[in-house]
């Protein structure tokens, strides 16, 4: 839309501009409320304020037409009033910006000017108490439109609004600021939770791994001792099955506890390996699926290590409890440089009384703490899922 040339401004402009603004409280309907009040001073196709964000960066709210300006902040280097905004001008009038080099040099945020033919500029500072916050800027598709004449109406307009927008945008950083602060203390007391729910887990996985070591392999070898030290000495194959018996018993305990092969081999070769180790004898199909290219390889150490786990709990569900036939887990990529973890059976699904006791809720913890998604299906069988955003 293009604002056309009215006549010349009435005394009373300034005072509706005034009586806008009071009804306002955000900047982008403040603006737009007294588009046509600066169409009657000066005739734009398209204005904006740009204002002083954090160190370096400008926010713009523009009308007449939306651009990349609004969509994003923009580094002050780049922006195409630079000289205006580090004090090397008061103003800045170009009769054609299209071929202006203090508008389009090169590595410009200038796109816009060239895209809607943004010819005439004038660009003011905008002050408050001695202090710049910012500048307005208007602009037409017609070059040479505008003089220093322009350049005097556009800081009368300017000098009313400043005040204005300046409260509206120190209000707005004022309530980024508030959501910025809740948020974080809201993941602090997440993590703060998830801390302490994981600890918890581990004094539990401390107390199975120590019942497992006595009501298991301790009651084996106080077994074999008896028989060996017995009247009638174990055949040598009786007490070599025993034997392995408990070597393998070791090795799943120690398996669960310290994950060396994800360590020295990597995530998808740990994964086969208790897998294949979960189920056994058992008829069961195994298969491990990864079309990332070792992308768990890539994560932080930490996180790499809690999405074992959780794969791990996942696995013996399915082989312990599910009565499967084929157990598959797939490591996929995910939108944004993330991946998906999915452990899937054909079984009888999860019943809602078993996740409470089947280690759900410490895989739940887990994730959490990696801020991962996790999600369960029952659906002729269980898929378990857990999706990492924006980590590799």
């Amino acid at each position: 839309m293009t604002y056309p040339i009215q006549p010349p401004a009435r005394g009373n402009v300034f005072l509706r501009i005034s009586a806008h603004l009071a009804e306002r409280t955000d900047i982008a309907s403040a603006l737009e409320a007294v588009a046509d009040e600066i169409a009657e001073v000066i005739p734009f196709t398209h204005a904006d304020l740009c204002l002083k964000d954090r160190p370096g960066w400008l926010s713009s709210y523009e009308v007449g037409i939306q651009t990349r300006w609004s969509r994003t902040s923009t580094r002050v280097e780049a922006s195409p009033i630079r000289d205006l905004i580090t004090g090397k001008c008061d103003y800045m009038l170009c009769e054609n910006a299209m071929h202006d080099p203090r508008q389009t040099f090169q590595d410009a945020c200038s796109e816009p000017i060239m895209n809607h033919q943004l010819r005439s500029r004038v660009h003011v500072l905008m002050k408050v108490m001695g202090q710049h916050i910012g500048t307005l800027n208007i602009s037409h598709s017609t070059p040479e439109l505008y003089d220093q004449e322009t350049v005097q109406r556009a800081q009368h307009v300017a000098d009313v609004l400043s005040p204005y927008f300046h409260a509206l945008h120190t209000a707005e950083q004022a309530q980024r600021a508030t959501q910025v602060r809740q948020e974080a203390q809201a993941r602090e007391e997440g993590l703060r939770r998830g801390a302490l729910e994981l600890t918890q887990t581990l004094e539990q996985e401390r107390q199975r791994i120590g019942m497992d070591l006595h009501d298991q392999t301790l009651a084996d070898l106080t077994r074999m001792l008896r028989e060996i030290t017995g009247d009638a000495a174990p055949q040598s194959e009786h007490l070599s099955h025993r034997i392995k018996e408990i070597i393998s018993d070791l090795r799943r305990i120690i398996d669960t506890a310290v994950p060396t092969l994800l360590e020295l081999f990597g995530f998808v070769h740990a994964v086969q390996v208790h897998l294949e180790r979960a189920v056994e004898s058992q008829q069961i199909e195994v298969l491990v699926v990864d079309t990332t290219n070792g992308a768990p390889d890539r994560l932080a150490p930490t996180v790499r290590t809690a999405l074992f786990r959780i794969a791990q709990e996942a696995i013996n569900n399915a082989a312990r409890h599910a009565g499967a036939s084929r157990i598959e887990v797939r490591i996929e990529s995910l939108a944004n440089s993330g991946l998906v973890l999915t452990v899937r059976d054909d079984g009888c699904g999860l019943p809602a009384e078993q996740q409470r006791t089947s280690g759900l809720a410490h895989m739940r913890t887990r994730a959490r703490l990696i801020s991962a998604d996790l999600d369960l299906l029952n659906d002729g069988g269980c898929t378990l899922r857990v999706m990492l955003g924006e980590r590799l």
